[in-house]
C-alpha cells in the first residue's frame, strides 16, 4: 500500500530530527525545529560540521515539500511534535488536540461571519498547533499574533508557520507581561492551568489573589480581555473546574463587568488523560457600544467526537444557534 503524503513528510522529519539528535545530542523537539528549518530553507546551517550537512543534504535531496498541501504539512509536523512530547510530562507542553482545534476554529468563524478581513492573537501559543490550525484553515483574510515564553516551543512555532506559509508575528515574553499589540478582533488561547510565579507582576490585574499565588488562567483571562477590542469576542480552551476555585466568585464578577457569555462547550472526556484534565471551550464578546448578551448562551456537551451521527446533530443544534442569535461587534 502506498504511504500518504502525511506519512512520507512525517517519515522525513523524523529521519531528519533522529540525524540530528544524534550529532548534535539536542533533545528530540530541538533537533525537530532545526529538521524544519532545513526543510523550509532548503538548506543546511553553516554552523553544523560537515558529516551532519552531507546527511543532510542527502535527505533534502528525498523530498520535494512544495508538492505537497498545506493540511499534510501541518498534521505532519503535528505527528513529529507528538513524539518528541510523549516523553514531556510538564502539563504545558501538551499540544491541542486537532479535532479541538477545528472546533475552535468553526466557533471563531461563525463569530466573524460579517468580517472579511480581522486580527486574531494567542497569548500562549505553545507549538502553535491550535492558532496554525484555525488561521491556516479559515478561508479569510487574518492578520495574525502570538506570544509564548518557552525558546524550544516558540521556535517549532516559527518553523511550523514558515512552513506552512502562514504569517504570524511572534512575541517571546510572559504573556502576563505589557505586549506592544493594539487589541485584536478575536483571542484563541488554550489557558495553561495553575499558579502564576511572579507576585508582583500580578498585582497589576484585578484577578490577583488576595493572598498567596494568583490563578495563571484567571489573570491570562483578564490579559487576553485587555488585548480585544469593544465587541471583540475571546474563544477560550479552559478547564472544566474553572468556575469551581476558591477564586471563582472574583472570576465570575470580572466577565461579568466587561464581557458576555456566549457560549460555553464542554468537550469530551474521552479525549483527555483524566477528568481531572477535561476542558471546556469558554466564548465571550467584550462588551462594547452595541452589544449584548444573547438571551440564552450556547450550552453544549458535545458527544464522543467519534461519533460522527452524534456530532453531526450536535452541529445542526450550533448552526440554529447562530443563525437565531445575531451578535453584533
Amino acid at each position: 500500500m502506498d504511504k500518504s503524503n502525511v506519512e512520507i513528510i512525517f517519515n522525513w522529519l523524523d529521519e531528519t530530527t533522529n540525524t540530528i539528535q544524534q550529532h548534535e545530542n539536542e533533545p528530540y523537539l530541538d533537533s525537530l525545529s532545526m529538521a524544519l528549518e532545513t526543510l523550509f530553507f532548503g538548506e543546511t546551517s553553516p554552523e553544523m560540521d560537515d558529516l551532519l550537512t552531507h546527511k543532510l543534504e542527502e535527505n533534502l535531496k528525498s523530498i520535494h515539500i512544495d508538492t505537497y498541501n498545506r493540511e499534510q504539512i501541518r498534521k505532519a509536523i503535528q505527528l513529529a511534535i507528538l513524539k518528541g512530547m510523549k516523553d514531556s510530562t510538564q502539563q504545558h507542553h501538551l499540544m491541542t488536540p486537532e479535532t479541538v482545534a477545528l472546533l475552535v476554529k468553526y466557533l471563531v468563524e461563525k463569530l466573524t461571519a460579517n468580517k472579511e478581513t480581522f486580527r486574531m492573537f494567542d497569548p500562549v501559543c505553545g507549538t502553535g498547533n491550535l492558532l496554525l490550525t484555525v488561521v491556516g484553515t479559515l478561508e479569510k483574510q487574518v492578520e495574525a499574533f502570538a506570544s509564548e515564553i518557552d525558546g524550544s516551543l516558540l521556535h517549532l512555532a516559527l518553523a511550523s508557520a514558515n512552513l506552512q506559509k502562514i504569517d504570524v508575528e511572534f512575541f517571546q515574553q510572559d504573556s502576563l507581561r505589557p505586549f506592544l499589540l493594539d487589541p485584536v478582533d478575536v483571542v484563541v488561547a488554550d489557558l495553561p492551568v495553575g499558579y502564576y510565579p511572579d507576585d508582583i507582576r500580578a498585582t497589576e490585574f484585578e484577578l490577583k489573589a488576595d493572598e498567596g499565588h494568583s490563578y495563571a488562567h484567571h489573570l491570562l483571562i483578564e490579559q487576553s480581555m485587555n488585548y480585544t477590542q469593544n465587541g471583540g469576542y475571546l474563544v477560550l480552551i479552559v478547564p472544566d473546574t474553572l468556575f469551581e476555585s476558591d477564586q471563582a466568585d472574583k472570576l465570575h464578577a470580572f466577565i461579568h463587568n466587561h464581557a458576555h457569555i456566549v457560549g460555553l462547550l464542554q468537550l469530551p472526556e474521552t479525549i483527555f488523560k483524566s477528568k481531572q484534565h477535561a476542558k471546556s471551550i469558554l466564548i465571550l464578546q467584550k462588551k462594547g457600544v452595541n452589544t449584548n448578551a444573547p438571551k440564552q448562551p450556547l450550552l453544549v456537551k458535545l458527544p464522543s467526537l467519534k461519533n460522527t451521527v452524534a456530532m453531526e446533530d450536535i452541529l445542526r443544534q450550533m448552526n440554529n444557534w447562530f443563525s437565531h442569535n445575531q451578535l453584533n461587534s
